[in-house]
């Protein structure tokens, strides 16, 4: 399994915004494979600083879904409420595995 942990800078005043922007990835990894772990918003300290986690069972399966960016409308059209809300001012992608607890 590989986890894809979105670290991200957002506009506060686009918080409504970016909730939109987050219940359309969380459907579209679901439907694509993957297990959306969701989206953790500001609550208390900086503002400005969200997070995103999701895992595919490969990186292989990962690069499947990521194909459709710019070319699945619903990927889209999904993208296109960051582009229009600009809620993300800029993120970054780092991949990780799990290292869980034993049973």
């Amino acid at each position: 399994m590989i986890t894809c942990v979105v670290h991200y800078v957002i506009d506060p005043a686009q918080i409504e915004a970016f909730e939109r922007f987050a219940r359309e990835w969380m459907r579209l990894v679901a439907k694509h494979g993957g297990v959306h772990h969701g989206y953790f918003l500001p609550a208390e300290g900086a503002s400005d600083r969200a997070e995103a986690l999701f895992s595919f069972e490969s990186l292989a399966a990962y690069e499947r879904y990521r194909t459709r960016f710019g070319n699945d409308p619903e990927f889209v059209a999904a993208d296109q409420i960051r582009e229009d809300s600009g809620c993300v001012l800029r993120y970054e992608r780092t991949f990780m595995r799990p290292f869980l607890p034993s049973t």
